[in-house]
């Protein structure tokens, strides 16, 4: 899991965002267990008051929870994860479908080139 954050927007944010794609794409399997925060921050290179914010945050949506004693997992939840990605794939192809009408291909256009994207010549 490698992080890259710009300077934008608030790292808790881009890591709550990060997060997000490592687990809904199966980088981070559900139900493993998360390093501690301090090991975390250290490991993002961020500072560990930032990381708890993030992971309280990823709490909140339930993609994480914590187990007193035994540190925080990524949810079993499989449905949950399957929401998100569903989320997540849904924002990437509007942004995709916006830049493409910005460049001045109708979504009839758009659809044209992505099946032909991929075709041999």
């Amino acid at each position: 899991m490698d992080f890259v954050f710009d300077n934008d927007r608030p790292i808790y944010i881009q890591l709550v965002e990060q997060m997000e794609k490592f687990i809904v794409s199966g980088e981070l399997a559900s139900g493993v267990r998360l390093p501690s925060v301090r090991d975390f921050a250290v490991r993002c290179r961020v500072n560990p008051n930032t990381m708890q914010r993030a992971l309280a945050e990823l709490e909140e949506l339930g993609l994480i929870y914590t187990e007193r004693t035994n540190g925080k997992f990524v949810t079993s939840d499989e449905d949950l994860i399957k929401k998100f990605r569903e989320k997540y794939a849904e924002n990437k192809a509007v942004n995709f479908l916006t830049e493409m009408e910005e460049l001045g291909y109708t979504k009839e256009e758009t659809l044209e080139y992505l099946k032909n994207l991929n075709q041999e010549d």
